[in-house]
């Protein structure tokens, strides 16, 4: 296993571990928004198409041709059009992946994110990687320090064996965590195959 599959597969699985589905799309500092307003600004549907099912295209159609017509009647009208569309194309989007429709969000794009963005527009994935790396070798050690601690101690009383089997299973579901992530295909399906593995993770707990 080379450090570039390790860090691509932590990544996706920190990508993944927050929300079912692509989590920033429903922020304005997400790819979809930006592209949506500049599709709505240029009069031009087609850019947008990508980030729907075949299936949901129709409606977004249909939805940017009624944003179109009046948007440009006053600012109001074209603040009240864009919304009605960016809700539009935000919602059939998160159905096509399976996930609920909560809104558009004014948030910060989680970091893991932004730095996967970052790489994209730099066209180098160096940066991330490394950064990457660098965090899984520090939560590795301290996780591997701490449990290897604890097991020198694991017979002393009973009190310190459950401090070491708290520290072993820290550190074994981790490592477990990056295997797994790792050994994937990778895509929006990892949210789908996580309820087995954690149901596998705490029976293991237990």
């Amino acid at each position: 296993m080379n450090r570039s599959n390790l860090a691509l597969g932590i990544f996706w699985a920190a990508l993944f571990a927050a929300t079912p589905a692509f989590a920033h799309c429903d922020t304005l500092n997400g790819p979809v928004i930006p592209e949506a307003k500049a599709a709505l600004a240029a009069g031009d549907v087609v850019p947008v198409l990508k980030w729907v099912q075949p299936a949901d295209e129709a409606a977004i159609k249909a939805a940017f041709a009624k944003a179109v017509a009046v948007r440009g009647q006053s600012p109001e009208a074209q603040e009240l059009a864009d919304q009605y569309f960016l809700e539009t194309l935000i919602r059939l989007h998160r159905a096509g992946e399976g996930a609920p429709y909560t809104g558009l969000k004014d948030e910060p794009v989680e970091p893991i994110v932004a730095l996967a963005d970052q790489a994209l527009a730099s066209g180098s994935a160096d940066d991330m990687i490394a950064k990457v790396v660098g965090h899984v070798d520090h939560a590795i050690r301290e996780k591997f320090d701490r449990a290897l601690e604890a097991r020198k101690h694991k017979d002393d009383s009973v009190e310190a064996g459950r401090e070491y089997v708290e520290a072993y299973v820290a550190y074994v579901h981790f490592v477990e965590g990056i295997h797994a992530a790792v050994m994937s295909a990778g895509g929006h399906a990892h949210a789908e195959s996580r309820a087995p593995a954690a149901a596998g993770h705490a029976a293991h707990a237990e």
